[in-house]
């Protein structure tokens, strides 16, 4: 059966790269215009040097970035090997370039995870994407990713696709759990999905991931022996390479024990417990999550304890709010106040800078210390409270089956089948065409 809703008008789409545009404007002017060029996108300085150091034959793992960051290359070989790329233009045109692509990744992030909140918007789907996209480019993480030029938005992008269910037709030929296993061989957190797949024994797709990280390292490692080596028999367990783990921007559970509780055995002793205690939770949920058909929550939750449950997690790492926001406000969130209120709750908390607040309320000792202290680990804070939250809503029984009920109404009217999930998909996804990219094809048609 043919759909009724009318696609966006042409114009729509410029109008919406415009509004995108625009809103990353701020963040654009003070992290890549008036920031100081000795702090300007050290993250991208530091891969495009990885790329520098294999083009020219010099260690990847003791070089450094010029004065006065002197930063190091932290990733394993296969990372650097994408990072060639970044080593054949100009260092500012490499953190031009790489902003406009977290911009991008970003609005994908939003267009995956939003979709059954979008797809509602009908014909006004473009100008409905750039309004829920402008407010993530503001929030901390997010922007934080900019001052740095981090890698966040694509890791959190790659899962996304991964796991979400329907499947995105750009990957209606890729098993489940490549995407992860790629991520896994850039940076080693999305291992968190892993363990979600065996809690959920989903045999199939853990393996998968495992195998194509396995994969592609041991190609990283023919391609770079002695970098491979110098990574995973010794940069890989120094600490020191990664920074100061008890500084602000680490607000993991770790970080946060670093900075306010006992040392030594006792300290790591109440962070194992922290770690159990809190995995358990988020694990059940996230499973929970998967066997409603709730792709996003499930990805939410995963994301949220990969911050958490990781020693070190630094704020852009929390670059996985964005789907947590949109996880929260479901399909409807104005016909569920629980939902339009944890959304609102956890985006607005992320849209504020409370653990710099916190440091400039230190700074003065002559203030009572607490409120300081919980400022500066505020995002910690939050990750626990999204997680809160995103348990809060699952209790919405009779809100989850009537969105339930809507959303598999619209898919079912949806135009036939183009963008079907893959063979390995569960049959329910296989019936669940993507209606965004269904749009975007019937507007396609009468372009």
């Amino acid at each position: 059966m043919t759909s009724t809703k009318a696609p966006p008008a042409r114009w729509q789409w410029p109008l919406a790269i415009v509004l995108i545009a625009l809103a990353a404007v701020p963040v654009v002017l003070r992290y890549l215009v008036f920031w100081p060029m000795d702090q300007w996108q050290v993250d991208v300085e530091v891969y495009r040097d990885a790329g520098v150091s294999i083009l020219t034959g010099r260690p990847i793992y003791s070089a450094m970035t010029e004065a006065p960051q002197l930063l190091p290359f932290t990733y394993p070989p296969f990372a650097a090997i994408l990072a060639i790329p970044l080593a054949w233009v100009p260092f500012g045109v490499a953190g031009w370039l790489w902003t406009a692509a977290q911009v991008a990744a970003t609005t994908a992030i939003v267009w995956y995870a939003g979709w059954r909140l979008l797809h509602r918007a009908g014909p006004w789907l473009p100008l409905a994407l750039a309004a829920l996209t402008a407010p993530m480019l503001w929030m901390h993480p997010v922007s934080d990713g900019i001052r740095f030029g981090q890698v966040n938005a694509f890791m959190v992008l790659a899962c996304l696709m991964d796991l979400r269910r329907p499947r995105p037709g750009l990957l209606r030929h890729v098993p489940p759990g490549v995407l992860v296993g790629l991520a896994m061989s850039i940076k080693l957190t999305p291992g968190v999905f892993v363990i979600h797949y065996l809690v959920c024994r989903r045999w199939k797709e853990a393996a998968t991931a495992v195998g194509t990280a396995v994969g592609v390292t041991l190609g990283a490692w023919a391609l770079l022996p002695e970098a491979s080596f110098a990574f995973w028999g010794g940069a890989l367990q120094d600490p020191a390479r990664l920074g100061p783990n008890f500084g602000t921007s680490n607000q993991s559970l770790r970080g946060f024990l670093l900075r306010v509780g006992p040392e030594g055995f006792v300290g790591t002793a109440i962070w194992l417990v922290l770690v159990a205690v809190v995995g358990v939770f988020g694990y059940r949920l996230a499973r929970e999550m998967w066997r409603r058909g709730d792709s996003i929550a499930e990805v939410a939750v995963v994301g949220l304890l990969a911050c958490l449950l990781s020693p070190v997690a630094w704020i852009h790492h929390f670059h996985w709010v964005v789907v947590v926001v949109l996880a929260l406000l479901g399909a409807q969130p104005w016909r569920s106040r629980r939902r339009l209120v944890a959304g609102l709750v956890v985006g607005v908390w992320f849209l504020m800078r409370m653990p710099w607040w916190g440091i400039t309320y230190l700074n003065h000792p002559e203030w009572p210390e607490l409120p300081g202290r919980v400022l500066q680990n505020a995002d910690v804070a939050g990750g626990l409270v999204a997680l809160g939250l995103l348990w809060w809503v699952s209790r919405d029984l009779e809100g989850f089956a009537g969105e339930r009920s809507e959303d598999a109404g619209d898919l079912e009217r949806a135009d036939g089948g183009e963008h079907e999930a893959d063979a390995t998909a569960d049959p329910a996804d296989r019936r669940e065409p993507d209606p965004l990219e269904q749009g975007a094809t019937q507007q396609g048609r009468q372009a």
